[in-house]
Protein backbone atom coordinates (compact mmCIF):
# COMPACT_ATOMS: atom_id res chain seq x y z
CA UNK A 1 0.00 0.00 0.00
CA UNK A 2 2.80 2.39 0.93
CA UNK A 3 4.55 1.63 -2.35
CA UNK A 4 1.35 2.34 -4.23
CA UNK A 5 0.94 5.70 -2.45
CA UNK A 6 4.57 6.61 -3.20
CA UNK A 7 4.11 5.65 -6.84
CA UNK A 8 0.87 7.64 -7.08
CA UNK A 9 2.55 10.69 -5.53
CA UNK A 10 5.50 10.36 -7.90
CA UNK A 11 3.17 10.00 -10.91
CA UNK A 12 1.17 13.07 -9.86
CA UNK A 13 4.38 15.08 -9.43
CA UNK A 14 5.69 13.92 -12.81
CA UNK A 15 2.46 14.85 -14.58
CA UNK A 16 2.34 18.23 -12.86
CA UNK A 17 5.93 19.08 -13.82
CA UNK A 18 5.29 17.91 -17.38
CA UNK A 19 2.17 20.05 -17.62
CA UNK A 20 3.90 23.15 -16.27
CA UNK A 21 6.84 22.60 -18.57
CA UNK A 22 4.53 22.25 -21.55
CA UNK A 23 2.68 25.43 -20.63
CA UNK A 24 5.93 27.35 -20.28
CA UNK A 25 7.29 26.06 -23.59
CA UNK A 26 4.04 26.82 -25.43
CA UNK A 27 3.88 30.49 -24.45
CA UNK A 28 4.12 32.68 -27.57
CA UNK A 29 7.01 35.14 -27.65
CA UNK A 30 5.95 38.78 -27.86
CA UNK A 31 7.93 40.96 -30.28
CA UNK A 32 6.25 44.37 -30.25
CA UNK A 33 2.90 46.16 -29.95
CA UNK A 34 1.98 49.26 -31.94
CA UNK A 35 -0.86 51.62 -31.09
CA UNK A 36 -1.70 54.46 -33.44
CA UNK A 37 -1.71 57.36 -30.99
CA UNK A 38 -2.77 59.69 -33.81
CA UNK A 39 -5.93 57.69 -34.45
CA UNK A 40 -9.24 58.39 -32.77
CA UNK A 41 -9.83 57.22 -29.23
CA UNK A 42 -13.00 55.99 -27.59
CA UNK A 43 -14.53 55.93 -24.13
CA UNK A 44 -15.18 53.09 -21.71
CA UNK A 45 -18.88 53.08 -22.63
CA UNK A 46 -18.38 53.48 -26.40
CA UNK A 47 -20.08 51.18 -28.90
CA UNK A 48 -16.66 50.86 -30.55
CA UNK A 49 -15.33 49.17 -27.41
CA UNK A 50 -18.18 46.66 -27.46
CA UNK A 51 -17.63 45.99 -31.17
CA UNK A 52 -13.90 45.53 -30.61
CA UNK A 53 -14.50 42.95 -27.90
CA UNK A 54 -16.90 41.08 -30.18
CA UNK A 55 -14.34 41.15 -32.97
CA UNK A 56 -11.46 39.90 -30.81
CA UNK A 57 -13.69 37.15 -29.41
CA UNK A 58 -14.47 36.10 -32.99
CA UNK A 59 -10.76 35.91 -33.80
CA UNK A 60 -10.17 33.73 -30.74
CA UNK A 61 -13.02 31.42 -31.71
CA UNK A 62 -11.69 30.95 -35.25
CA UNK A 63 -8.02 30.55 -34.29
CA UNK A 64 -8.10 26.70 -34.02
CA UNK A 65 -9.38 26.40 -37.60
CA UNK A 66 -6.56 27.85 -39.68
CA UNK A 67 -3.67 30.26 -40.06
CA UNK A 68 -5.73 33.27 -41.17
CA UNK A 69 -9.07 34.94 -40.50
CA UNK A 70 -10.54 38.43 -40.89
CA UNK A 71 -13.78 39.92 -39.66
CA UNK A 72 -15.71 43.19 -39.52
CA UNK A 73 -18.09 44.11 -36.71
CA UNK A 74 -20.51 47.01 -36.30
CA UNK A 75 -21.86 49.94 -38.28
CA UNK A 76 -20.15 53.25 -39.06
CA UNK A 77 -18.82 55.20 -37.22
CA UNK A 78 -18.15 52.33 -34.80
CA UNK A 79 -17.08 49.68 -37.31
CA UNK A 80 -14.08 47.54 -36.30
CA UNK A 81 -12.00 45.56 -38.79
CA UNK A 82 -9.67 42.83 -37.58
CA UNK A 83 -7.53 39.86 -38.59
CA UNK A 84 -4.98 37.34 -37.42
CA UNK A 85 -2.21 35.65 -39.38
CA UNK A 86 -0.14 32.75 -38.03
CA UNK A 87 3.14 31.49 -39.43
CA UNK A 88 2.58 28.52 -41.69
CA UNK A 89 5.29 26.44 -40.04
CA UNK A 90 3.64 26.18 -36.61
CA UNK A 91 0.96 23.78 -35.38
CA UNK A 92 -2.74 24.61 -35.16
CA UNK A 93 -2.48 24.50 -31.38
CA UNK A 94 0.43 26.96 -31.35
CA UNK A 95 -1.46 29.24 -33.71
CA UNK A 96 -4.54 29.17 -31.51
CA UNK A 97 -2.50 29.78 -28.34
CA UNK A 98 -0.77 32.74 -29.96
CA UNK A 99 -3.96 34.34 -31.26
CA UNK A 100 -5.76 33.90 -27.95
CA UNK A 101 -2.86 35.51 -26.09
CA UNK A 102 -2.53 38.31 -28.64
CA UNK A 103 -6.24 39.22 -28.59
CA UNK A 104 -6.06 39.63 -24.83
CA UNK A 105 -2.78 41.56 -24.72
CA UNK A 106 -3.51 43.97 -27.60
CA UNK A 107 -6.06 45.93 -25.58
CA UNK A 108 -3.75 46.59 -22.63
CA UNK A 109 -1.64 49.60 -21.67
CA UNK A 110 -1.51 52.35 -24.31
CA UNK A 111 -3.83 50.45 -26.67
CA UNK A 112 -6.80 50.34 -24.31
CA UNK A 113 -8.71 53.21 -25.90
CA UNK A 114 -7.11 53.54 -29.35
CA UNK A 115 -9.01 52.59 -32.50
CA UNK A 116 -6.00 51.12 -34.30
CA UNK A 117 -3.46 48.58 -33.00
CA UNK A 118 -1.30 45.68 -34.12
CA UNK A 119 0.64 43.15 -32.04
CA UNK A 120 3.44 40.91 -33.29
CA UNK A 121 4.52 37.60 -31.79
CA UNK A 122 7.06 35.18 -33.21
CA UNK A 123 4.19 32.86 -34.08
CA UNK A 124 1.44 35.26 -35.18
CA UNK A 125 0.14 38.78 -35.54
CA UNK A 126 -3.24 40.27 -34.60
CA UNK A 127 -4.62 43.67 -35.52
CA UNK A 128 -7.78 45.75 -35.41
CA UNK A 129 -8.67 49.15 -36.85
CA UNK A 130 -11.57 51.49 -37.53
CA UNK A 131 -10.27 51.67 -41.14
CA UNK A 132 -10.42 48.72 -43.54
CA UNK A 133 -6.98 47.33 -44.41
CA UNK A 134 -7.92 44.31 -46.54
CA UNK A 135 -6.07 43.92 -49.87
CA UNK A 136 -3.71 46.78 -48.95
CA UNK A 137 0.08 46.39 -48.88
CA UNK A 138 1.77 48.27 -46.04
CA UNK A 139 5.45 48.78 -45.31
CA UNK A 140 4.81 49.27 -41.64
CA UNK A 141 4.63 49.06 -38.82
CA UNK A 142 7.25 46.35 -38.87
CA UNK A 143 9.16 44.32 -36.34
CA UNK A 144 12.31 42.20 -36.61
CA UNK A 145 13.91 39.66 -34.32
CA UNK A 146 17.44 38.60 -35.22
CA UNK A 147 20.48 36.92 -33.73
CA UNK A 148 23.53 38.83 -32.57
CA UNK A 149 25.59 35.96 -33.94
CA UNK A 150 26.99 37.39 -37.17
CA UNK A 151 29.07 36.16 -40.07
CA UNK A 152 32.73 37.05 -40.58
CA UNK A 153 33.04 39.91 -43.08
CA UNK A 154 34.56 37.66 -45.73
CA UNK A 155 31.37 35.55 -45.79
CA UNK A 156 28.86 38.39 -45.65
CA UNK A 157 28.60 39.50 -49.29
CA UNK A 158 28.26 35.99 -50.77
CA UNK A 159 25.68 35.11 -48.13
CA UNK A 160 23.60 38.20 -48.94
CA UNK A 161 23.56 37.22 -52.61
CA UNK A 162 22.59 33.64 -51.80
CA UNK A 163 19.78 34.72 -49.47
CA UNK A 164 18.48 37.30 -51.96
CA UNK A 165 18.41 34.75 -54.79
CA UNK A 166 16.70 32.15 -52.61
CA UNK A 167 14.02 34.54 -51.34
CA UNK A 168 13.33 35.80 -54.87
CA UNK A 169 12.67 32.22 -56.01
CA UNK A 170 10.38 31.66 -53.04
CA UNK A 171 8.49 34.89 -53.75
CA UNK A 172 7.74 33.66 -57.26
CA UNK A 173 6.70 30.24 -55.94
CA UNK A 174 4.56 31.66 -53.13
CA UNK A 175 1.96 33.18 -55.45
CA UNK A 176 1.13 29.74 -56.83
CA UNK A 177 0.37 28.47 -53.31
CA UNK A 178 -2.68 30.74 -53.00
CA UNK A 179 -4.95 28.21 -54.74
CA UNK A 180 -3.23 25.02 -53.61
CA UNK A 181 -3.81 25.09 -49.84
CA UNK A 182 -6.75 26.41 -47.84
CA UNK A 183 -4.87 26.14 -44.54
CA UNK A 184 -1.60 27.82 -45.46
CA UNK A 185 -2.04 29.88 -48.63
CA UNK A 186 0.88 32.03 -49.74
CA UNK A 187 3.29 30.02 -47.60
CA UNK A 188 6.53 28.40 -48.78
CA UNK A 189 9.42 27.00 -46.80
CA UNK A 190 12.69 25.78 -48.26
CA UNK A 191 15.63 24.05 -46.58
CA UNK A 192 18.65 23.07 -48.64
CA UNK A 193 22.42 22.78 -48.71
CA UNK A 194 24.47 25.67 -50.11
CA UNK A 195 28.03 25.21 -51.31
CA UNK A 196 30.10 28.33 -50.77
CA UNK A 197 33.34 29.41 -49.11
CA UNK A 198 34.88 26.02 -49.95
CA UNK A 199 32.40 24.45 -47.56
CA UNK A 200 28.67 23.78 -47.32
CA UNK A 201 25.98 25.07 -45.00
CA UNK A 202 22.22 24.74 -44.65
CA UNK A 203 19.88 27.65 -45.41
CA UNK A 204 16.34 27.37 -44.02
CA UNK A 205 14.04 30.05 -45.48
CA UNK A 206 10.33 30.79 -45.07
CA UNK A 207 8.07 33.39 -46.72
CA UNK A 208 4.36 33.95 -46.22
CA UNK A 209 1.66 36.48 -47.13
CA UNK A 210 -1.79 37.26 -45.83
CA UNK A 211 -4.42 35.59 -48.08
CA UNK A 212 -6.32 38.84 -48.61
CA UNK A 213 -3.51 40.04 -50.92
CA UNK A 214 -3.49 39.17 -54.60
CA UNK A 215 -0.33 37.45 -55.94
CA UNK A 216 1.18 40.71 -57.22
CA UNK A 217 0.76 42.49 -53.88
CA UNK A 218 2.05 39.44 -52.03
CA UNK A 219 5.25 39.77 -54.05
CA UNK A 220 5.41 43.50 -53.27
CA UNK A 221 5.03 42.83 -49.54
CA UNK A 222 7.74 40.17 -49.48
CA UNK A 223 10.17 42.39 -51.36
CA UNK A 224 9.52 45.09 -48.77
CA UNK A 225 10.42 42.49 -46.14
CA UNK A 226 13.67 41.73 -47.98
CA UNK A 227 14.52 45.44 -47.96
CA UNK A 228 13.71 45.55 -44.26
CA UNK A 229 16.06 42.67 -43.48
CA UNK A 230 18.79 44.40 -45.48
CA UNK A 231 18.40 47.59 -43.45
CA UNK A 232 18.09 46.12 -39.96
CA UNK A 233 19.86 42.81 -39.76
CA UNK A 234 21.56 41.65 -42.94
CA UNK A 235 24.61 40.24 -41.17
CA UNK A 236 22.56 38.12 -38.78
CA UNK A 237 22.77 34.33 -38.91
CA UNK A 238 19.07 34.08 -37.97
CA UNK A 239 16.36 36.67 -38.66
CA UNK A 240 12.58 37.01 -38.64
CA UNK A 241 10.95 40.06 -40.23
CA UNK A 242 7.26 40.87 -39.74
CA UNK A 243 5.06 43.24 -41.74
CA UNK A 244 1.28 43.55 -41.29
CA UNK A 245 0.66 41.39 -44.37
CA UNK A 246 3.71 39.12 -44.68
CA UNK A 247 6.56 37.31 -42.89
CA UNK A 248 10.13 36.49 -43.84
CA UNK A 249 12.24 34.11 -41.78
CA UNK A 250 15.63 32.48 -42.33
CA UNK A 251 18.16 30.44 -40.40
CA UNK A 252 21.61 29.06 -41.24
CA UNK A 253 23.51 26.04 -39.97
CA UNK A 254 27.14 25.07 -40.42
CA UNK A 255 28.91 28.41 -40.96
CA UNK A 256 31.57 29.97 -38.71
CA UNK A 257 30.21 32.93 -36.75
CA UNK A 258 31.33 35.87 -34.66
CA UNK A 259 29.48 36.17 -31.35
CA UNK A 260 28.39 39.66 -30.38
CA UNK A 261 28.85 40.40 -26.65
CA UNK A 262 25.44 42.12 -26.46
CA UNK A 263 23.39 38.95 -26.16
CA UNK A 264 21.78 36.25 -28.25
CA UNK A 265 18.87 38.11 -29.94
CA UNK A 266 17.84 41.69 -30.65
CA UNK A 267 14.46 43.18 -31.53
CA UNK A 268 13.97 46.18 -33.81
CA UNK A 269 10.55 47.71 -34.46
CA UNK A 270 9.40 50.81 -36.33
CA UNK A 271 6.30 52.53 -37.66
CA UNK A 272 5.87 52.84 -41.42
CA UNK A 273 3.48 54.06 -44.06
CA UNK A 274 1.21 52.43 -46.61
CA UNK A 275 3.21 51.26 -49.62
Amino acid sequence: MKNFIRFSAFLFYFLLVSLLSHQTMSQPQHIHTFCDNLSETFSQTSQYKSNRETLLSSLRDRSPLGTYYNATVGLSPDTVHGMFLCRGDITKQSCSNCVKTATLEITKNNCTYTKDAIIFYQECMVRYSNVSFLRIVENGPWAAMYSNVSFPDSFLFPFRETLSDKVEKLIILTASKSSLSSLTPYYVRDRNKVNEFDRSYTLDTMVQCSPDLDPANCSVCLRLAVQGVSSCCNNARIAQFFLPKCFLKYDTFGLPTTQSPSGSFSVHAMKGEQA
